[in-house]
Formats: C-alpha cells, sequence, structure tokens
C-alpha cells in the first residue's frame, strides 16, 4: 500500500470522491502545509495557521496508480481557483499536492502539466512540504466527527448535498474505470 497526501478544497467533499476511487482502502480528512502543530478545525478555519484542508489517500498501486490519483484529483474539482474552492475561500482551501519522496513530486509535476495540456488553462495547484530529500509537511489528522463525513452527517447538510454529489458525477462521468461498483 502507499499513501499520497492532496487539498482540494473541503475535506469533505475531497474524502467522498476518492472513498469511492477502486484500489483506495482508507481516506483521512486532515491539516498538512501550516505552521502551528496540532490545529484545530476552528484555528484552520481561519486561515492563518497557513494550513490547508488535505486528505491522506492510501491505496493499492497494483489497482489504482499514483498518475492515476492524482488525474482524479485534478479532474474532481477546480484547479484554476486560487486559494478557494466554490464558496470556500482562504488559504486553508487551496489546491496543492504535498508529496512524500521525489517520485511523487516528479509524478505531481507530469499530472498538473497534463491537466494543463488537456484543458488548455494553467492550473493553479502548488506542490509543497518536500524539500527534494524528505517530507517537511507534518500531517495532522482531523477531528473524529469530520472523519467519513459524507458517509455520516454529511448527508444531512445543505453544503456537502450542493457540493459533493457533482464532484461524485465527475469521477463517474470522468474515471468510470476508476470507480468502485
Amino acid at each position: 500500500m502507499e499513501q499520497a497526501i492532496i487539498a482540494g478544497g473541503c475535506f469533505w467533499c475531497t474524502e467522498a470522491v476518492f472513498r469511492d476511487v477502486v484500489g483506495v482502502s482508507e481516506v483521512e480528512s486532515g491539516y498538512i502545509g501550516g505552521t502551528k502543530a496540532n490545529p484545530t478545525y476552528k484555528e484552520v478555519c481561519t486561515g492563518t495557521t497557513g494550513h490547508a484542508e488535505g486528505i491522506r489517500v492510501t491505496f493499492d498501486p497494483d489497482t489504482v496508480s499514483l498518475p492515476e490519483i492524482y488525474d482524479v484529483f485534478l479532474g474532481t474539482h477546480d484547479p484554476t481557483q486560487l486559494n478557494r474552492q466554490g464558496n470556500d475561500v482562504g488559504t486553508q482551501y487551496r489546491s496543492a499536492i504535498f508529496p512524500l519522496d521525489a517520485e511523487q513530486r516528479e509524478e505531481a509535476e507530469a499530472a498538473i502539466g497534463r491537466w494543463n495540456a488537456e484543458n488548455g488553462k494553467m492550473a493553479v495547484t502548488t506542490i509543497e512540504g518536500f524539500d527534494g530529500e524528505q517530507q517537511v509537511a507534518e500531517w495532522y489528522p482531523a477531528e473524529d466527527y469530520h472523519q467519513e463525513y459524507w458517509e455520516g452527517e454529511g448527508r444531512r447538510n445543505p453544503y456537502c448535498l450542493a457540493t459533493i454529489p457533482p464532484k461524485l458525477m465527475k469521477l463517474r462521468k470522468s474515471f468510470q474505470n476508476k470507480v468502485k461498483a
């Protein structure tokens, strides 16, 4: 199993998408890329900690490759919006990839290049947290009530009901062979 860390706006939305991807065994919502140790949701929401709402995806590379993980990520949110996704505004909602090693960094650069070429636009997705030798951005799991949010509380949350189904439709339309049955 391998892991990848990505941030594409609200982690509830990104988590819901990746829970439906074949080969993904676990998705954990959390915070990454900031300066405060052990931040809380309330602190991250202020935009002052520097963290992004992200997800850590655990996947089987024999079923879904890292390039496919990155392609699904870029294809199911708007990587052209700087520090926002829809109504969520602030650096905590930035589009970012946090590679864990040099190979993941190369794959992230290639994925962004593919997306730009295929869409005729420029993604503002950043590649953060890897200094060329090691991962330097600390991962902090979000509070328990954020985990598997769409499967529980999210299906009663008007924000989630308006935001998540269109992302799941993008997944099913653009990545049909990567959706769990």
